[in-house]
């Protein structure tokens, strides 16, 4: 027998030797424990936190679409937030003319939750014309510090951009570009709203034909143009604007107690006004809508 000198404690070599290992097995048998217990945990709260976003993005889009809306269209939110974590009260997701499309914040936030490495957007000055107001970017999209990158190209001019956003068809373009390659990146096969080329002047002519009755109310859309509510709730999410605030405006400006009563030509009006101002003078058109901000009453 062979004797420890630790506090008189009378061990075979081989006995101590058995109980060190034991003893680590033991210690290694608990952090297993705890590691699967901490990812069960984890797995439960995410999956938790998902299945209110679903609830959430549900009711959000019924209060925001109406009875436009129909069964597919939450089954296919529900599938896009399941698998991107879409969310519709943060503006990620938009549903024009039937289709769902994502936005330029829906893909930043998946990138930054992917934890991208870069984005490089460059000017293709050769097929650019800054005369006619023609613009070509190519962005890449790095996914990590070793990857060789996912490519893609915007372009933008007067005759496929908004009306509302004439003038600054630079920003667009490389919006557009960056998008494309986000959506190359991380496999998103929704086109983004901002590549669309709606309410361009092709689309435009047709407004002024005697087709469409021209002071029909509501905001709905009898000629292909998205509807009236769609392009502002698009500026309202664009500038970070205040939906109740930019509604009591709205109504001040045509004139009328609520906006559903308004024209749909005061409704365009408005929409123009705002988007001019919007993109000119952000600070003073918030200054503006606090005007309209409800009174609080003070209670002694």
């Amino acid at each position: 027998m062979w004797h420890t000198k630790r506090q008189g404690c009378v061990l075979s070599h081989g006995a101590h030797i058995v109980f060190k290992c034991a003893s680590f097995a033991s210690k290694n048998l608990l952090t297993q424990c705890v590691r699967i217990t901490h990812n069960v945990c984890m797995s439960t709260n995410v999956s938790r936190i998902k299945r209110s976003l679903i609830h959430s993005n549900r009711r959000l889009a019924i209060e925001l679409w109406g009875n436009e809306i129909q069964k597919r269209h939450l089954r296919a939110l529900r599938d896009l937030t399941e698998r991107f974590s879409f969310s519709v009260g943060r503006g990620e997701v938009q549903l024009l003319n039937g289709n769902w499309y994502v936005t330029h914040a829906g893909l930043l936030r998946i990138a930054l939750r992917a934890r991208c490495f870069g984005i490089r957007t460059v000017l293709q000055e050769r097929q650019s014309d800054p005369l006619v107001g023609r613009w070509v970017f190519r962005a890449t999209v790095y996914k990590s510090q070793c990857s060789r990158g996912f490519v893609g190209y915007g372009d933008a001019d007067p005759s496929n951009v908004s009306s509302l956003v004439r003038g600054a068809e630079m920003r667009v373009a490389e919006t557009r570009a960056v998008n494309r390659a986000l959506r190359k990146a991380y496999g998103i096969g929704l086109c983004s709203v901002e590549e669309l080329g709606y309410l361009s002047s092709r689309a435009e002519p047709a407004a002024g034909k005697g087709s469409a009755t021209p002071h029909s109310k509501g905001n709905g859309s009898g000629n292909g143009q998205p509807r009236l509510r769609d392009r502002l709730c698009l500026l309202i999410r664009q500038h970070q604007l205040d939906p109740a605030m930019v509604k009591r405006y709205a109504a001040e400006f045509c004139g009328t107690q609520e906006l559903r009563e308004a024209s749909r030509d005061l409704v365009e009006s408005f929409i123009t006004h705002l988007a001019e101002w919007a993109t000119r003078d952000r600070p003073g058109l918030v200054c503006k809508l606090n005007s309209f901000a409800p009174s609080q009453e003070v209670h002694s």
